[in-house]
């Protein structure tokens, strides 16, 4: 549950509808924006995919799946803030418009889905033995 592809795209849109409005013109600052959040999406899909092959040999990966959720909602609260950083409102398409803000009003929510991020904090230290 805490680990599956919810993690990373609930905000998934948002990105496409970046990419479409960027596409072409865009400057130096929001394409190293744009490579962070691909970054971002693959390390933690492959973060996934593991947990799911843990789960296929009968593993535990609660540790882990703990670890992509944290990771997961945190990126996902992200995107709207950094499509606000780099795209202005003015001259956007209407599409990029109606998933930002329904994403930004969303976005906190994120973090409770699955246990709040105090929680997943304390369920990785203890998994750690910090705790």
């Amino acid at each position: 549950e805490r680990s599956g592809p919810e993690r990373l795209l609930s905000s998934y849109r948002l990105v496409f509808e970046m990419l479409r409005e960027l596409s072409g013109k865009a400057d130096t600052m929001q394409k190293a924006a744009i490579g962070r959040i691909a970054a971002h999406l693959i390390t933690l899909r492959r973060m996934s995919l593991s947990v799911a092959g843990m789960l296929a040999k009968g593993e535990d990966p609660s540790l882990e799946a703990t670890v992509v959720k944290d990771l997961g909602a945190v990126f996902e609260q992200e995107i709207p803030n950094i499509a606000h950083q780099i795209l202005e409102r003015n001259g956007r398409g209407e599409d990029y418009l109606r998933v930002l803000d329904m994403l930004t009003m969303i976005a906190p929510s994120f973090s409770l889905r699955g246990g709040t991020r105090e929680i997943l904090r304390g369920i990785i230290a203890r998994g750690l033995g910090l705790r």
